[in-house]
């Protein structure tokens, strides 16, 4: 009976970032759609906390402003533009999902001699697991930072464009900080459910077929 060896959750993370510093055009084609999927979500989140500030703000300049760009004071003209925008949202996090998916599945089928090597020297299945899924969170908090802070910039100067320096004034510290971090929570609950499947496959992979598959 083959010995299975158990080894330290430290090794796999090792191991993990071994592989994407080897991996490292792949591991950044994966990171963009999460930086794309975040940044959007983000820049939504941070345009709408801003508009809400300043009609909360009732400053008669920053409401006449606003009525120039065509934004309704009333709050019911909020949310009939946040409900027009959820979808779009939804769409884009599906996609980094998909994206996500394939390219940990494209990892996988490259590595099946490194897999079948991991498991003839008695790796557990759980190992194999908990080293895709290491490898996708650690794309999932790069990305997602990296997504954060590009929708956050890229939707503060468009306000500072629009309003002027009525965004500085009347900034949404607490909305946009809880933006960010349930940002980083989404990014990375996605990229880490997004490689369930990959890692799964990998573990049921036997060790002898892996070793005979050519690269």
């Amino acid at each position: 009976m083959q010995r299975q060896i158990v080894l330290p959750f430290s090794k796999a993370v090792q191991i993990s970032l071994e592989s994407l510093r080897v991996r490292l055009g792949r591991s950044m084609v994966t990171m963009s759609g999460i930086v794309l999927a975040i940044a959007f979500l983000m820049s939504i989140w941070t345009s709408n906390a801003i508009i809400e500030s300043l009609r909360e703000a009732n400053d008669p300049s920053v409401n006449l402003i606003l009525q120039r760009k065509g934004i309704e004071i009333g709050t019911e003209g909020a949310k009939a533009a946040q409900a027009k925008q959820i979808w779009l949202v939804t769409l884009s996090l599906l996609v980094c999902g998909v994206g996500i998916t394939n390219a940990m599945l494209m990892s996988v089928a490259e590595r099946y001699r490194e897999i079948g090597t991991m498991k003839c020297l008695g790796a557990l299945d759980s190992f194999i697991v908990k080293l895709f899924l290491l490898e996708a969170s650690f794309q999932g908090l790069i990305g997602t930072i990296a997504g954060v802070v590009i929708g956050f910039l890229l939707s503060f100067v468009t306000a500072l464009i629009s309003y002027g320096r009525a965004p500085i004034h009347y900034f949404p510290v607490s909305r946009i900080l809880g933006s960010m971090g349930l940002s980083v929570l989404i990014g990375l609950a996605l990229s880490t459910l997004a490689a369930v499947l990959p890692a799964t496959k990998a573990a049921k992979m036997e060790p002898v077929e892996a070793m005979r598959i050519e690269r």
